[in-house]
């Protein structure tokens, strides 16, 4: 699947972060604009309050993940496994700092970092809202707060269809005073549960740099 949509659903994925396109009715009424042509009411897209639910388990770096990939933005990193993930600075997709791809599998990764503090629900509501422009049947199916290494995160999993391949994205999400973090993995849906163990480990290797 290398160098297949797939890999441009990860240039997409870019996307979720940006400001959306808003405009104003002649009578008042706000609205956001898509790229199809398409617009609705601002109310009508809101993501809806909810509780989200916190994991009672630690999740801490796989021993195997020996290799520390520092962010040069902010004063994070992500300890990987060198053996199974090749990684890169990101050229495919200019809102992210760090690419990667399982060695040996349709797997992918990517982490961007940007300066500004965005609490947490809000950077889900964006994700999902600007997601929607280009993929508009996406959808969180999964979504938790998580400890790992420390450091409270939100994990989501987004699920969403473009041009016929349905794909997922499975991340962590983290914002704090020093800035803002989204560490992602996709891949296609039918290939997610078996790719789910190896996400979860380079996930997790997530953690900040005193």
């Amino acid at each position: 699947m290398k160098k297949t949509l797939l890999l441009l659903i990860g240039l997409f994925y870019g996307n979720l972060i940006q400001a959306q396109q808003k405009a104003v009715t002649e009578t008042g009424e706000e609205v956001i604009l898509y790229d199809d042509g398409t617009w609705k009411y601002q109310n009508e897209n809101q993501v809806p309050e909810k509780e989200i639910p916190t994991n009672p388990k630690k999740f801490i770096k796989d021993k195997e993940s020996t290799f520390l990939l520092k962010s040069s933005k902010l004063n994070v990193g992500v300890y990987i496994n060198p053996k199974i993930w090749s990684f890169k600075k990101a050229t495919d997709n200019p809102d992210a700092e760090f690419e990667l791809q399982l060695k040996d599998g349709d797997l992918y990764g990517m982490i961007l970092t940007e300066k500004v503090e965005i609490p947490l629900k809000t950077l889900r509501s964006i994700a999902l809202e600007n997601g929607k422009a280009s993929a508009s049947d996406l959808k969180i199916v999964k979504e938790e707060y998580r400890i790992v290494n420390g450091l409270k995160v939100l994990l989501l999993q987004l699920n969403g269809n473009m041009q016929g391949i349905k794909f997922s994205y499975y991340g962590y999400y983290f914002s704090s005073t020093n800035g803002t973090v989204q560490f992602i993995t996709y891949t296609s849906q039918n290939l997610l549960d078996s790719y789910k163990p190896e996400s979860e480990r380079l996930l997790n290797g997530f953690v900040e740099i005193n």
